[in-house]
């Protein structure tokens, strides 16, 4: 069973960074484009950041460039999402997601995490 599990969520002062880590498993997701995406309280959810399989392309949405980095860990089926800077914002939950193709849309993506929350005070 396919199963992605993000971590590293929590409450930090606006300026503060953070870093968000997924585990995915049960399936070969080291092949996959390993995604983050968003979603505030009456908001839609919205693309963050991806990397593709190899870890040689990222993308940003325009909000978090510059102050956002994706990586990947060696073993491929692990993303992080490293936030500095942060702004209340950014206030969120975050979620980690995986897509057979590299994308900002929120359709391309089949596998879903269940979340976790980011919360920046001002």
């Amino acid at each position: 069973q396919e199963q992605l599990v993000e971590s590293g969520g929590g409450l930090v002062q606006a300026g503060g960074s953070l870093r968000l880590s997924c585990t995915a498993s049960g399936r070969a997701f080291g092949s996959y484009v390993l995604g983050w995406f968003r979603q505030a309280p009456g908001k839609e959810r919205e693309f963050v950041a991806a990397i593709n399989w190899s870890g040689t392309s990222t993308y940003y949405a325009d909000s978090v460039k510059g102050r956002g980095t994706i990586s990947r860990g060696s073993a491929k089926n692990t993303v992080y999402l490293q936030m500095n800077s942060l702004k209340p914002e950014d206030t969120a939950t975050y979620y980690c997601a995986a897509s057979e193709t590299p994308s900002q849309s929120r359709s391309d993506y089949n596998y879903w995490g269940q979340g976790t929350q980011v919360t920046v005070s001002s």
